[in-house]
């Protein structure tokens, strides 16, 4: 299992912590401190797309310009996102179980082991 998130995000802890509490032994990606690959970056938004992963009720990115703003896409969300990692929603939680992004009930039914 692989976990996406950032270490200040409430959901992101309660994810970490589940996870731990399973006994999963997982890759923990910071986005602050360790950056997204963005290969994987890719990969999501193909399986997702750009309104699973663009969080557009964040601080960042009320803080972007209009144009920056406008005619979202995969690629653009990709390029904002790598230049402005905390406009990821998360934590995204990959396993064999599949691709999540968030962390409630569900997510925690498809990726228990």
């Amino acid at each position: 299992m692989k976990i996406t998130l950032l270490s200040n995000c409430d959901k992101c802890r309660a994810a970490l912590k589940w996870i731990k509490e399973q006994g999963i032994d997982a890759a923990v990606i910071d986005i602050r401190k360790d950056g997204i690959e963005e290969s994987d970056l890719k990969r999501w938004m193909t399986e997702l797309g750009w309104e699973v992963l663009l969080n557009r009720r964040s601080t960042t990115w009320r803080g972007l310009s209009d144009a920056a703003k406008a005619d979202p896409d995969n690629e653009k969300a990709i390029a904002l996102i790598m230049a402005h990692p905390t406009l990821m929603k998360r934590p995204v939680i990959e396993s064999n179980n599949g691709l999540t992004v968030g962390f409630d009930k569900a997510v925690m039914d498809q990726h228990q082991v």
